[in-house]
């Protein structure tokens, strides 16, 4: 337990600290976007996940450095641990060329399954799976070849879709990377529990910055980069009934957008301070769902709506392991 507390304060630190650092270098370089949702319109910079991968690589390194040198008497397998960094990394520098270069979104979209070739080789996590309503799975082969690959590419792709407004995609990640790393925790699963509190700790510095108002954007290389912790987490913990059940949101996401053929914006027209959807049958995701369902709502009342709905299936998933089987 040391040694995760020590774990959530180096990331946390970096992070805090490095964030007002890449604020103004940001700016000075060019990089930034426009707070759309804001009457000022202001000029934000982006690519803050920058400073959350250092907080989590610090984070990381320093639970391996316990073990290295027998601190804490932590013990973990550290193929699987430096498998798992090894696909943020790269998922991260995936996510830093994409918000410098804008990648085609048909190119983006498969990206991910390349990120996850370090857990392939090291041939992570246990081919049976734990399935809602249909129990437990044997896969063989298929689940390092395949599941593997496709789980890291839908998570990064979804944690990057639903996005767009003040600390969402962060406060998100946190209620994640929380319930991941608690039910990681219970069951004996130091791999993943590592990977996820190294970015619980970064993401909760960041979110002092990245809370309305925000003065700094996540950017790609940061909501990519939680999507790839999750399916890393939930892969080493075989929990991946967790992250089906954590993801409930992003697959109503999904199908929102699909319904506008991943054309349509979700963002809405500001009136008064709050957020209305620009037509009534305009409903392209999830802050559409809620606009419409309020008629109308302040930004800070949108993400802690999208915040709440998350938070109900991380108690959905405390209680398919810890409480009455339900399925």
């Amino acid at each position: 337990m040391e040694s995760l507390f020590f774990v959530l304060l180096a990331s946390f630190s970096f992070t805090y600290l490095a964030v007002p650092w890449f604020v103004p270098r940001l700016l000075k370089a060019g990089i930034y976007g426009k707070d759309i949702n804001k009457k000022s319109k202001a000029e934000i910079p982006e690519m803050g996940g920058l400073a959350i991968i250092g907080g989590f690589l610090v984070g990381v390194l320093l639970a391996i450095g316990f073990a290295t040198f027998n601190v804490f008497d932590v013990s973990f397998d550290l193929a699987l641990v430096l498998a798992g960094l090894s696909v943020v990394l790269v998922m991260g520098l995936i996510g830093v060329i994409d918000d410098l270069l804008l990648i085609n979104q048909k190119v983006k979209a498969f990206l991910p399954l390349f990120a996850a070739l370090p857990l392939v080789a090291v041939k992570a996590g246990v081919t049976s799976m734990d399935i809602p309503f249909l129990g437990n799975v044997n896969f063989g082969i298929l689940y390092p070849l395949l599941l593997v690959p496709l789980a890291i590419n839908g998570a990064s792709n979804a944690t990057n879709m639903l996005a767009g407004f003040n600390g969402l995609e962060a406060g998100l990640g946190v209620i994640m990377c929380s319930t991941i790393g608690f039910v990681a925790y219970a069951l004996g699963k130091p791999e993943a529990v590592i990977i996820s509190f190294a970015l619980l700790g970064a993401l909760l510095a960041f979110l002092r910055y990245n809370g309305y108002p925000s003065k700094v954007f996540i950017g790609d290389v940061g909501t990519l980069s939680i999507g790839a912790v999750v399916a890393v987490s939930v892969i080493l913990g075989n929990i991946e009934k967790a992250g089906m059940i954590l993801f409930v949101p992003y697959f109503l996401e999904l199908f929102l957008k699909a319904r506008g053929r991943f054309k349509k914006p979700a963002w809405g027209i500001l009136k008064a301070g709050k957020l209305y959807c620009m037509r009534r049958k305009d409903i392209y995701g999830m802050s559409n769902l809620v606009m419409h369902i309020f008629g109308g709502v302040s930004e800070r009342n949108l993400v802690f709506t999208i915040w709440l709905v998350e938070s109900l299936f991380s108690a959905i998933v405390l209680c398919s392991y810890f409480g009455p089987r339900i399925f």
